[in-house]
């Protein structure tokens, strides 16, 4: 394998991973190579003879392990936005030995020794130091070797169910889809959305996407139809409620053994919450007004539909009354939204003015797939900052949802450059413009938020580079950068009719604006709901098993006096894939706290004038550039110059 792309940097600008040279068969033996060297480099750190420093130890670390890196960060992008049969079986076989391999490099007892004896006054060292120890003491480097191997042992597992569950619900998204052979029963659609959908064999599916809500829901005329879809959507990936079980009982054992009396504990403890009590409090002061507010509308929407109403109703006649009592139809923003506008003249319009940084198409440069677009980004003064790439497209071989991930880590240490992806879901047309949702508008700056997180990083160390935060804290820069969708001057440039070019009449404007509180009740229900399931799944004592998942899940949605029968939560367990195939278990309530943040950010952005070049220099200095490289309340607070206060978000989500 001497051609294996992996085995030295690339040499494409800011080492791009060179897509167009990797094939499936480099993965293995780069993963194995990989992992070797770094194990030969930590066994030279650990048994030094020189006495521990922070250079000799802890810069060591973070220089160790290239090729492994560089292989886990195409592959797993990969497996996420263009997975194939073949990558799947890869990513079954390397996940139990990349858990072996972290294993063994946190457990090293000689190297948890020299780790334990470096000190240093400089403050990034000092925090990057920090999060070592704590790193390795989470991972169970002080325990016993009894311990350990059974450590060890519930690590292995976890990964493989964690593997497991995501596969399967990849394989749900089309597996599960809506299939019908009248092309009159998805009324409600385009016809060019209806075109789209056509198979070969003459019928028409649409996949599921990964939330409880299907988006269709809205729009689908016939109710039979809409309640099968919903039927689908809720019972897809069966399987998966026995694997949900089984991974929060091992993280419970797991918690136990690290000294902690739940999984919940162990994760916030290394969070901003700190404590569960915390989440608690914060939880506890929204589930009432939310569940009132609720309970309010499905009242209205029952009077709307002439009948109660039914979990698959409320989308449609939430959209029928928004219609009824702002003049708003989503729908008729569609022609004003499309995708390559909200980029160039929306989301990268806004990133200038704010950061004074440009955009520029780089067609030279490959992504994974065709649809993927790599843009350079540039400095107000013409230097060059990174690599934004954007996949916006949904594909049968894409999991669902948005997020970003970064292709390469800025890092000072190998003078390395950002380069950053965002993934969106959006339903490729047939032919013609890209027509977005308002929703999809809002995604695509959220995930924007997050790019702009990991370019504008300045640190030393990758460990701490870019969105590498406390997940409690990870969204709230993006939740920020969600309020220039609306921003009039952001707005005005790039919400114009994609045939004619004239701008969004302003009453269209006004009604959108108006109409954003509507509907918070089901919203906040259904994200809280979702919420206190990780919770309840979470908070589970050592030893306790769960026989019946789906009956343990509607016990604790009625114990925590959030189910409202209208209102599902945004994900149940068997298709919770952030906290069963993700980062967030015992964290899905990072999104409410980093959004308390959020309303604090966008309310001084207001005091300060909004779109400005010194408020966003402001935010970029204090927050954005700094990663994780130092305590992120400490951050917020240099930032907003204050500590957070709950009031700003009660007030924007109606709740007040």
């Amino acid at each position: 394998m001497a051609e294996n792309p992996f085995f030295a940097p690339s040499t494409l600008p800011y080492e791009l991973p060179p897509f167009a040279e990797i094939r499936e068969e480099h993965y293995l033996p780069a993963f194995r190579r990989g992992m070797a060297e770094q194990l030969a480099e930590v066994e030279a750190i650990a048994g030094s003879t020189e006495p521990p420093t922070f250079d000799n130890t802890i810069a060591a670390l973070e220089r160790s392990g290239r090729v492994l890196d560089r292989t886990a960060t195409a592959f797993f992008s990969i497996a996420s936005s263009n997975s194939s049969d073949g990558i799947m079986e890869i990513e079954k076989e390397i996940s139990p030995e990349l858990t072996r391999h972290s294993d063994s490099i946190r457990l090293d007892r000689a190297l948890w020794a020299r780790i334990k004896q470096v000190t240093t006054s400089d403050p990034e060292e000092a925090w990057l130091l920090q999060k070592y120890r704590e790193d390795f003491i989470r991972a169970g480097a002080d325990l016993s070797e009894t311990e350990q191997a059974r450590l060890r042992e519930l690590n292995e597992e976890l990964s493989r169910l964690s593997t497991e569950f995501a596969q399967a619900l990849l394989k749900a998204a089309t597996e599960a889809a809506l299939v019908v052979e009248d092309p009159a029963e998805l009324d409600g659609f385009e016809q060019s959305r209806i075109d789209s959908l056509r198979q070969d064999d003459g019928t028409y599916a649409l996949p599921l996407l990964n939330f409880t809500a299907q988006p269709a829901l809205s729009q689908l005329t016939n109710r039979d139809v809409r309640r099968r879809l919903f039927e689908l959507s809720v019972g897809r990936a069966p399987g998966n409620f026995a694997i949900a079980a089984r991974m929060a009982a091992l993280r419970a054992e797991r918690a136990a053994l690290l000294g902690f009396p739940d999984h919940a504990s162990y994760v916030v403890a290394d969070q901003t919450a700190k404590t569960v009590e915390a989440v608690e409090e914060m939880l506890g002061q929204l589930v009432g007004p939310a569940v009132r507010n609720a309970g309010r509308e499905a009242e209205e929407l029952a009077g709307q539909a002439g009948f109660p109403i039914e979990p698959w109703d409320w989308p449609y006649y939430s959209e029928q009354v928004r219609k009824a009592r702002y003049d708003f139809d989503d729908s008729a923003m569609r022609p004003y939204f499309e995708l390559e506008r909200v980029y160039r003249d929306g989301i990268f319009f806004a990133a200038g003015k704010l950061y004074g940084v440009t955009f520029s198409e780089r067609p030279d440069l490959g992504g994974y797939h065709p649809d993927v677009k790599v843009f350079e980004v540039f400095e107000e003064d013409g230097s060059a900052l990174g690599l934004f790439l954007l996949d916006p497209y949904a594909r049968a071989n894409k999991r669902g949802g948005a997020w970003m991930n970064n292709l390469v880590d800025q890092s000072l240490l190998f003078g390395l450059r950002p380069v950053v992806l965002n993934n969106l879901n959006v339903t490729k047309p047939a032919s013609g413009p890209t027509l977005l949702t308002y929703d999809e508008v809002t995604t695509a700056f959220h995930e924007f938020g997050h790019a702009l997180h990991g370019l504008f990083s300045q640190v030393r160390f990758p460990r701490v580079s870019g969105t590498s935060v406390p997940r409690d804290f990870v969204e709230y820069p993006s939740q920020v950068n969600e309020m220039w969708v609306t921003w009039p001057e952001v707005l005005a440039n790039y919400a114009r009719h994609h045939e004619t070019g004239e701008p969004m009449p302003a009453e269209l404007v006004e009604k959108l604006t108006a109409a954003e509180k509507f509907n918070q009740g089901f919203k906040t229900v259904e994200y809280l709901a979702a919420t206190l399931l990780d919770w309840a799944w979470h908070r589970l004592a050592p030893g306790q098993e769960v026989a019946d998942a789906e009956a343990f899940e509607a016990a604790a949605l009625e114990r925590a006096g959030i189910a409202v029968p209208q209102v599902r939560p945004r994900y149940r367990t068997n298709y919770f894939a952030h906290i069963f195939a993700s980062g967030y278990s015992a964290g899905y309530y990072s999104y409410i706290w980093s959004e308390v943040l959020d309303a604090e950010s966008v309310e001084w952005f207001k005091e300060n004038g909004g779109l400005r070049r010194e408020n966003g220099e402001h935010f970029r200095r204090e927050l954005l550039s700094r990663g994780g490289s130092l305590d992120p309340l400490s951050a917020f607070r240099s930032f907003r110059g204050r500590e957070p206060r709950i009031e700003p978000l009660l007030k924007r989500r109606g709740l007040d």
